[in-house]
């Protein structure tokens, strides 16, 4: 299966290393408008470069295209690549407004093409563990959740990229950072029905916010406080997820939300309860999430399936992210349905 990464930056290295680690996966183009960004692909990889990507999408043995790009070109990029014929692994946000997104959606569709949407986070092990249990009913039913990313972003960060914290290219904390973790929320929880919400930019000399906190309904009555900023001292301080039911607690968390912070279930003794976490903390990363989701890619190519994470659930993140913003300008509750 041969992939063409848009977009060198950052992003683009994670996305390189898993295709490398793939047997049968083959990065056989590049395309950056800075020449000096291809470089290592072209010496590592062998691969083609080019600076236009009409170029590139006109190459036929092209069968994925992998969309670094920063997000508010998403879109346009993710349009061209479909009516190419080309399968898309499109970096979150999916795009930076509903109105793009069903653009993309349509045109993966009308085109016959898979797409993917880069939320990585659903593939650590204990994310996934957690999404069995609450499948499995292992905490019974569900009152209220917590959802809280406490990171650091300097303003060096911002200031690396002009596009960076700005709302037409990046967003602040809610889209660039904490939409994993509201994504993990949805496949969690389900469809959310009402949102109110607060923001503020405190300390980033940026556009977009560097503070929020918000408050989602579940159409199964369930409540999550969302707490997220960029502007936490000296380094990341918290990622974690807090789901509370009647026959359990569980917190994954961590700066990174790697591990079972607490695991208190009624019908697990306290040896189970290590064996879950011993598991957990001997590799707590698993498969990197970018290698998960390229696999799950050819996979679903081959078996002619949906992708694991979909342009959907792509837009759902996203929707969730529209409606904080909403909420905070309005400064009103947001019924979603």
């Amino acid at each position: 299966m041969n992939f063409a990464i848009i977009g060198c930056g950052f992003i683009a290295k994670k996305h390189a290393e898993a295709i490398r680690n793939i047997p049968g996966a083959n990065l056989v183009a590049v395309c950056d408008r800075q020449p000096e960004l291809m470089l290592p692909y072209i010496e590592n990889d062998s691969a083609e470069a080019f600076v236009e990507i009409e170029e590139l999408l006109k190459v036929e043995s092209i069968d994925v295209v992998n969309i670094c790009t920063p997000s508010g070109s998403h879109a346009a990029i993710a349009e061209l690549a479909a009516n190419s014929g080309k399968h898309i692994i499109v970096e979150k946000p999916i795009a930076m407004t509903i109105e793009q997104t069903i653009r993309i959606i349509e045109a993966a569709n009308r085109n016959n093409v898979k797409l993917a949407v880069v939320h990585p986070n659903r593939f650590r092990p204990v994310a996934m563990k957690l999404r069995e249990m609450i499948d499995n009913n292992l905490l019974g039913k569900i009152s209220h959740a917590l959802c809280i990313v406490n990171w650091n972003r300097g303003q060096e960060y911002y200031d690396q990229s002009p596009w960076r914290g700005t709302k037409e290219h990046d967003g602040g904390v809610l889209m660039n950072q904490a939409i994993h973790n509201l994504d993990l929320l949805l496949w969690y929880l389900g469809n959310p029905i009402e949102v109110m919400s607060m923001e503020a930019t405190r300390l980033r000399n940026i556009e977009a916010e560097d503070v929020s906190t918000g408050i989602i309904k579940f159409e199964t009555g369930v409540l999550a406080t969302v707490q997220a900023s960029t502007t936490v001292y000296p380094k990341n301080y918290e990622e974690s997820i807090t789901i509370f039911g009647e026959k359990g607690t569980v917190k994954i968390g961590g700066a990174n939300a790697l591990n079972f912070e607490h695991l208190a279930l009624e019908n697990m003794n306290d040896s189970e309860i290590l064996q879950i976490k011993e598991a957990i903390e001997k590799e707590p990363w698993g498969t990197p999430g970018h290698q998960k989701i390229i696999e799950d890619m050819i996979v679903a190519i081959r078996e002619d399936r949906k992708p694991a994470v979909t342009g959907e659930d792509g837009k759902k993140a996203l929707s969730l992210v529209e409606a904080f913003y909403k909420s905070a300008k309005s400064k009103k509750l947001l019924k979603l349905q």
